[in-house]
């Protein structure tokens, strides 16, 4: 699988890198619903066995299971890749989930991913939302530049960023990496964002660029209706209607796409996210090994500049859709 350099770091990744989301498991509000450890960790050493080199997660997936998971999946294994994790979102004893970025909650935070992930030093090291209170944006930064200093954290990034918030932290220190949203579906970042973070060397690792499981070729209205309870994308606009016809067209198009090469409508969506050369790799998520079988190829396989045309003649007017799963 081919590698690019993340911004200013001295990491190369991967074009894939895995998303553990999901393997937080359910119980909590963004979850997915409830999943089996032991297929995570299958998916996880799946993934690296076929050359994913990234994982990135969160503290707050799962209330810090995710990262647990993780660490059970790189337990004993010879060639450790590289870890990203985020701080900034917290939860009480309730599980009641909020944003924060004052200096001692992200020490506190740090720590507590450093004893989960089992790990000397976080590769890359996220605020994973920005805040709203006044200067509280630039006090989690510092915190983060002084856990640099410290060695406990290699790099420092940020995700669901915009430019503004990325200048005033930029003004405190330099920033590796973006981590936004980007599909198919959602291409908000394509006029500001992605030509910014190419102009100041800052890498842009995507999130959902299968629009979190739309555009995979396997949803299905029945699949969306028995979701349990606890799957966060029952709330979602994306997967209700009217978007929900219009996403489900573009996948048929998607796998008349991809049959032409042998490929599945998930790897014509990896693709596509890939094509722009701002974007250094994507963030795929996956539940079981199976599922890693069915995207893990797709670093490799690009789209003609007439296959993109093609695709993207049937967004129309839905390419500019709002936001439907932000909380990756």
């Amino acid at each position: 699988m081919q590698k690019r350099r993340l911004g200013n770091s001295d990491m190369d990744l991967t074009a894939l890198g895995f998303g553990a989301w999901a393997i937080g498991g359910g119980s909590w509000v963004f979850a997915w619903g409830a999943q089996d450890d032991a297929q995570s960790i299958e998916a996880i050493q799946r993934a690296l066995d076929s050359g994913i080199n990234w994982i990135d997660t969160a503290a707050v997936y799962g209330l810090g299971h995710s990262e647990d998971v993780v660490a059970r999946a790189l337990k004993g294994r010879d060639k450790r890749p590289y870890v990203f994790t985020k701080c900034g979102m917290v939860w009480d004893d309730e599980g009641k989930v909020s944003r924060r970025l004052k200096a001692d909650s992200v020490r506190k935070e740090c720590e507590a991913s450093l004893r989960r992930l089992k790990v000397d030093a976080i590769d890359l090291y996220q605020v994973h939302w920005p805040v709203d209170a006044e200067a509280e944006l630039e006090e989690g930064w510092t915190a983060l530049v002084e856990l640099q200093r410290q060695g406990k954290v290699r790099w420092l990034g940020v995700s669901n960023f915009n430019v503004s918030q990325l200048e005033r932290v930029r003004r405190i220190a330099p920033v590796t990496s973006l981590q936004p949203q980007y599909s198919l579906i959602h291409q908000d970042i394509e006029d500001e964002l992605l030509p910014y973070c190419q102009k100041q060397g800052i890498g842009v690792i995507v999130y959902s660029p299968m629009a979190s499981g739309l555009l995979t070729g396997a949803m299905t209205r029945e699949r969306i209706l028995a979701m349990p309870d606890d799957d966060w994308r029952r709330g979602s606009a994306d997967f209700q209607e009217p978007k929900l016809s219009h996403h489900l067209s573009l996948v048929e198009r998607m796998r008349e796409v991809g049959a032409r090469h042998g490929r599945s409508p998930a790897e014509v969506a990896l693709a596509w996210t890939l094509r722009d050369p701002a974007v250094t790799a994507a963030i795929v998520g996956a539940r079981s090994a199976k599922q890693v079988e069915g995207f893990i190829h797709a670093g490799d396989f690009r789209l003609t500049s007439e296959e993109v045309r093609e695709v993207e003649e049937v967004l129309g007017a839905g390419s500019a859709m709002a936001p439907g799963g932000i909380y990756a």
